[in-house]
């Protein structure tokens, strides 16, 4: 049967292009006619709680997770947890694959352990001695974000509320969003698609001559090190200055690619006629670029993270805001757009920018290019998905879930697993229980919770926990809003004490509470009887 949809998949074309949900629901049903199945086409988190509703999550018998993301893989781990649903987790990776079983009451969840961070590229290596293909594309992600997603998105926020800038915690980060601002908003804000592509002619000459030409005056080719030997060696590739030729194809990419854009950014007719384009670059004046002395270039990683965290404001801050605030009115009417990264909408420029500006930078360092289909791989960090492996993980989810329809709940009975094809290994574990948390004599694990009945006011619920739990409430928060802390002034105390829950809430979010909510979730931090902090669950607050 399963040879026969394979076939037929494989012979068909008509489910490329369609939503993975409903073909696979069509497949099912063709397999078994007597399945019910409903497709859904909605991510998974905070903003389609309206859709996967309390009511939603109460009529599930348990969840198998097959998502790609580990943002929407914590998030449904979250879910399952508030609910207390059996949770089946599985992924794969190319030839790995692996599956975890998550049971109320018993087991830790999915969010209980990470995997180890990814190893990075360092920062010298990006920005200044590239030697692979991949240290170019991710130097092109970070620019595509930094241009075209970062800077929009500061700009559109200082429009909308000014007071955003505020939040900045880190003087550097604060003198570097505002001189971006006053770039965006000022000498290098455009009108036209004329400006644009002006605007991505000086930044080709700004990447891939004068940044080049300035590392080499910092470090000309014969440049040797304190113990003699050439600098430019090893893994650093001694660069080329590139000159912009508008018959190089991949030069014209950049161009076509980056001023389209920057158009969309100030929502400004975008155009692909590269005749008018090449007519728009033969009116740009590029100014001649001198080396400049004391410019530092760092060596090591150590080196770039010290740059990082110096700045040098002079009351630069100051006067660029200030300069901003008196130009508010003429920022008003400006439609600033942001791009989000897309790799698979082949109209939206994103991979052109990406892939051309990766090769240019490749050909500075005589690294060899990549193709498009190369280059998306990499950006996106996509690893081919194997039936073979899929096939396999599906097979060992279904195991494990055949054990929870007939509702065993000895932990020893099921079974985690990670393979890999290519070695090949297999090993399977008992899941790991959920660790135990203890105040005073009440032991307590990540599936527990106190659960409230509202709508009382603040006071009812610090009193019904020194009279029923012997404990002191000394923070109470909802979500990132915090609620009541103990070193609020006494008449913020008092007048938070007479409201009601709700009411606290609604005022400090300034949001209403969805009718679809029928619980709040209520973090505290609590202190017991001697004033010790003690770690407790979170509260479940019922909505009347």
């Amino acid at each position: 049967r399963s040879k026969q949809w394979y076939q037929r998949r494989v012979r068909g074309s008509w489910d490329v292009t369609k939503l993975k949900s409903d073909t696979a629901a069509r497949a099912a049903k063709e397999m078994n006619p007597d399945l019910h199945i409903t497709s859904h086409q909605n991510r998974v988190g905070p903003e389609t709680e309206k859709i996967y509703t309390d009511a939603f999550f109460a009529d599930l018998d348990g969840v198998a997770n097959a998502l790609d993301n580990v943002d929407a893989r914590s998030y449904m781990d979250r879910r399952c947890v508030y609910y207390k649903l059996p949770l089946l987790e599985s992924g794969t990776l190319g030839t790995k694959g692996n599956i975890q079983v998550v049971l109320p009451h018993i087991t830790e969840s999915y969010s209980s352990s990470q995997d180890p961070p990814e190893k990075t590229i360092p920062m010298c290596t990006l920005k200044n001695f590239p030697n692979a293909i991949e240290h170019t594309i991710q130097w092109a992600r970070d620019q595509f974000e930094g241009l075209f997603t970062k800077g929009p998105e500061n700009t559109q926020k200082f429009i909308a509320e000014p007071k955003f800038l505020e939040k900045q915690k880190s003087p550097g980060a604060l003198l570097a969003i505002l001189e971006g601002l006053k770039k965006d908003l000022g000498a290098e804000k455009p009108t036209e698609f004329a400006d644009c592509v002006r605007w991505a002619r000086l930044l080709f000459e700004a990447n891939f001559n004068n940044m080049i030409a300035q590392l080499l005056y910092n470090f000309p080719p014969d440049q040797r090190t304190s113990s003699g030997a050439l600098f430019w060696s090893g893994p650093k590739r001694c660069p080329n200055v590139i000159t912009f030729d508008p018959e190089n194809e991949e030069h014209l990419n950049f161009i076509v690619a980056a001023a389209n854009l920057r158009a969309f950014n100030y929502s400004i007719a975008q155009t692909r006629d590269r005749d008018v384009i090449k007519e728009a670059l033969s009116k740009v004046s590029v100014p001649d670029f001198v080396p400049r002395s004391g410019v530092k270039i760092a060596v090591t990683e150590a080196e770039a993270e010290s740059q990082n965290d110096s700045y040098d404001d002079s009351g630069k801050s100051g006067v660029i805001l200030e300069n901003l605030y008196s130009q508010m009115d003429n920022f008003i009417t400006l439609s600033i757009q942001v791009a989000d990264f897309e790799k698979d909408d082949d109209s939206n420029f994103h991979m052109d920018f990406v892939t051309a500006c990766s090769n240019v930078r490749a050909s500075c360092y005589r690294i060899a290019p990549a193709n498009r289909h190369k280059t998306k791989l990499i950006a996106g960090k996509i690893i081919p998905a194997i039936a073979t492996t899929t096939a396999v993980v599906a097979g060992l989810v279904s195991l494990e879930m055949y054990k929870m329809i007939a509702g065993l709940d000895d932990v020893e009975k099921y079974k985690n697993a990670f393979l890999n094809l290519a070695l090949p290994l297999f090993t399977f574990s008992e899941p790991i229980c959920a660790p135990k948390n203890k105040y005073y004599e009440v032991e307590w694990t990540l599936w527990d919770r106190f659960e409230v009945m509202g709508d009382i006011t603040l006071q009812e619920l610090l009193d019904k926990f020194q009279k029923e739990h012997e404990l002191e409430i000394s923070m109470l928060s909802q979500g990132v809003s915090m609620l009541y802390a103990f070193f609020m002034p006494p008449a913020k105390k008092k007048e938070r004490g007479a409201m009601k829950i709700t009411e606290i809430v609604e005022q400090v979010t300034k949001k209403k509470i969805p009718p679809h909510k029928k619980a709040l979730v209520l973090e505290i931090c609590c202190n017991d009887t001697e004033g010790e902090d003690v770690d407790t669950p979170y509260i479940n607050y019922l909505l009347p």
